[in-house]
């Protein structure tokens, strides 16, 4: 997955990004415009998996798809809460 992460930074500008921490887990939440200028975020969580080794995952989520994706993730919290 590291090379998910270097290859989308060769051909995308970042915007923004935040770090969360959570115990063993790390998210990272970023907004990126591609070369075209579209922009979008990445979703991304970095686990320890032992020592001084970590796993990635992320996913991207493009405009068009953004407000579907936040109207769900409110519905998801409701239920949560």
């Amino acid at each position: 997955m590291e090379t998910e992460t270097k290859t989308e930074s060769i051909g995308s500008k970042e915007l923004f990004k935040r770090m969360v921490k959570a115990g063993r887990r790390t998210y990272f939440v970023s907004v990126r415009a591609a070369k075209n200028d579209t922009r979008y975020i990445t979703l991304t969580e970095s686990r320890l998996v032992a020592d001084n080794k970590f796993e990635k995952s992320s996913i991207m989520v493009f405009q068009n798809k953004l407000g579907e994706l936040l109207n769900v993730l409110q519905e998801a919290a409701l239920v949560v809460a």
